[in-house]
């Protein structure tokens, strides 16, 4: 990732940059304005930052085969477990929540049915493919 060299002056203490980022082949461009440190913020300047998180249908991602198993979609930690064997659940209920490079990834249930077991723990390391969770 390589800023552009060009700064310019918006006032005393400002400046703007533009910054360009690839990830994962895709290229975005970004307007930054640089500002002193005792400079506050005010409101309708910008939006605080959110943590990002994704859903994951499971087991659509990976190779969840007969529909019986979820497997992870990312290398990462268990963050949450939400179910435990023998609870029924419904179609799109989260059941697991994994992060991966500081993005959580939440884990759900791809119909209604019964949890058979449940294969990891919160703080488990997983890897991609991994079985997490059998359904019945």
């Amino acid at each position: 990732m390589k800023p552009h060299r060009a700064r310019k002056a918006i006032g005393k203490g400002r400046a703007h940059l533009k910054l360009r980022i690839t990830i994962d082949g895709t290229t975005y461009e970004a307007d930054v304005e640089v500002v002193d440190e005792e400079e506050e913020f005010e409101e309708g300047e910008g939006s605080r930052y959110e943590e990002p998180t994704s859903a994951v249908t499971v087991p659509d991602v990976g190779s969840a085969g007969n529909g019986n198993e979820c497997r992870s979609p990312v290398m990462g930690l268990v963050v949450r477990v939400e179910v435990e064997a023998g609870q029924q659940v419904v179609a799109g209920q989260r059941v697991m929540v994994l992060e991966a490079m500081k993005m959580e990834t939440h884990i759900t249930a791809p119909r209604a049915c019964r949890i058979k077991n449940v294969h990891v723990a919160p703080s488990d390391p997983v890897k991609v493919d991994q079985l997490l969770i059998e359904f019945e």
